[in-house]
């Protein structure tokens, strides 16, 4: 089990690359994660809801995800609150101190889980979430120390020496655990690593006298690969870092993606990221929106929250503007599909006190948020090139479409979403859309073609899920060579 010393110190990341390792060395392996806090999630096979970085880690062992790899869900849906999905199904919406209430019944449903996987597999690697140590937070516990303790795992603390007090971060954390716990962990990697490891010899040397338990790892900083990030803190990060970024340039498809406060799913945009002829920007601020081939507004956990938030932040006018010019595409995801709309209403309160707010008007389309929830995959093809689609559907809205607007697309279950007379505004309830590589290809070819620069969509690209094997690969790869992984392998022994 991978625990981490903080919060974003790359446990995710550690376990998804001992998940490649052990497959790679012939393990049936599978991921665990007891509980994640994410509005980045991902509908299974069998229609449930899990989050993100199970999903990765289940690509990475080269299996179908499940919701038995993660499950209990919590989906931020206030300030304090949360929607609570257990074993890939709504439970309902929770204050802190009520799922505490319930923590019983939520700690069966860990084990049910927990004990399916290990009957079907060799090997798991579990994932804690955030600080193992939080004190005031320690009763509550189900998917920490709780949980190696319940089955018998051996602990690896991953710390992050970049954001500085690594002796702080490790042996702090031991000092405030119990001695059962301090008997459970075995050791430490020391992630994110910068400049010469020979400088720090002395600095592991201490941290093993200190602690009596050895340092797996020292690993280095390591930007070349690309794995779906799992919440928006994380694409924070990552935004501010830059490498999310490209320089605007007229001779590219050049995409700004509206950065809501409450987004979710943002990972449909990763593809387009990879795409060589694509420069993707993350806005803000409707500043200079006329130079983007195309306009997104992605998902949203919080739909009427965040279109005030676009009415309060003068996107209105700017978008309307856009559509009504045709200077480009205005596409929205789920959410984002909601807001084109000229009116989004929440009779029961789903949402908060908000019972109404007026929409983008971009569509002639309006939406009820309802009480049930909508989690599925679905399959089938479009209006705007006639090719197939697939993906998945998590959504609580109902959508009623008018007289100018046409349905998108047409799914083995019905229509879905709409899109306008001029063919230039169109939203959908399908995550994974742009994933669709014949969509995406005719897309971009379109854009490209309107601006005159090259774009061939019949030249083979790399594949989007070749490419993701291919990162797995790489980051095995860089854990290989900077992690004693023998000794981490036989603590499966």
């Amino acid at each position: 089990m991978f625990l981490g010393t903080g919060s974003d110190v790359g446990k995710s990341v550690t376990a998804t690359a001992f998940c490649r390792i052990l497959k790679n060395r012939g393990y049936r392996v599978a991921p665990f994660k007891a509980q994640n806090m994410s509005n980045n999630s991902f509908v299974t096979l069998e229609g449930g809801e899990i989050g993100r970085a199970q999903v990765a880690q289940a690509e990475a062992c080269g299996l179908t995800p499940s919701v038995h790899m993660n499950p209990v869900l919590l989906k931020p849906d206030s300030e304090v609150g949360s929607q609570v999905v257990i074993q890939g199904q709504v439970f309902g919406n929770m204050i802190a101190r009520d799922y505490y209430g319930f923590k019983p019944v939520i700690r069966d449903k860990v084990m049910e889980s927990y004990r399916k996987l290990r009957q079907e597999y060799e090997a798991i690697v579990m994932e804690g979430a955030g600080a193992c140590c939080e004190v005031n937070l320690r009763s509550h516990d189900i998917v920490n120390f709780e949980m190696a303790l319940s089955a018998k795992a051996p602990v690896i603390l991953v710390a992050d020496i970049d954001r500085g007090g690594v002796f702080a971060q490790i042996i702090g954390s031991l000092e405030i655990i119990s001695q059962e716990e301090r008997d459970l962990v075995a050791g430490f990697i020391i992630n994110k690593f910068r400049g010469d490891p020979d400088l720090f010899r002395t600095g592991v040397e201490y941290i093993e006298s200190r602690t009596g338990k050895p340092v797996f790892g020292l690993v280095p900083v390591f930007t070349d690969f690309r794995i779906d990030t799992e919440d928006s803190m994380s694409l924070d990060k990552t935004l501010s870092s830059g490498y999310r970024s490209r320089e605007f340039r007229p001779d590219r498809i050049n995409i700004g993606v509206v950065r809501l406060p409450h987004i979710s799913n943002f990972t449909d945009l990763e593809v387009l990221e990879g795409e060589p002829e694509v420069s993707l920007f993350w806005l803000t601020e409707p500043k200079n929106i006329n130079r983007y081939d195309v306009i997104i507004l992605p998902g949203s956990k919080s739909t009427i929250s965040d279109m005030i938030w676009l009415n309060e932040s003068g996107w209105v006018e700017p978008l309307g503007e856009y559509a009504d010019k045709k200077i480009g595409w205005i596409a929205g995801l789920c959410g984002g599909f909601q807001m084109l709309g000229k009116e989004i209403s929440d009779p029961h309160e789903i949402e908060g006190r908000t019972r109404k707010t007026e929409g983008l008007g971009l569509l002639d389309i309006s939406t009820e948020i309802e009480t049930s929830k909508v989690v599925k995959r679905s399959s089938g093809y479009d209006r705007m090139f006639n090719v197939g689609v697939c993906g998945y559907e998590i959504h609580m809205g109902r959508t009623s479409l008018f007289n100018h607007s046409l349905p998108f697309l047409e799914l083995e279950t019905g229509s879905d979403g709409a899109i306008n007379t001029n063919g230039n505004v169109f939203g959908t309830y399908l995550h994974g859309l742009f994933d669709s590589g014949i969509f995406r290809k005719r897309f971009l070819a379109r854009i490209a073609g309107r601006k005159g620069i090259p774009y061939d969509s019949n030249v083979r690209r790399g594949d989007y899920w070749e490419e993701k094997d291919k990162n797995y690969e790489r980051l095995a790869e860089h854990f290989s060579e900077y992690t004693d992984t023998e000794r981490v392998l036989e603590l499966l022994t």
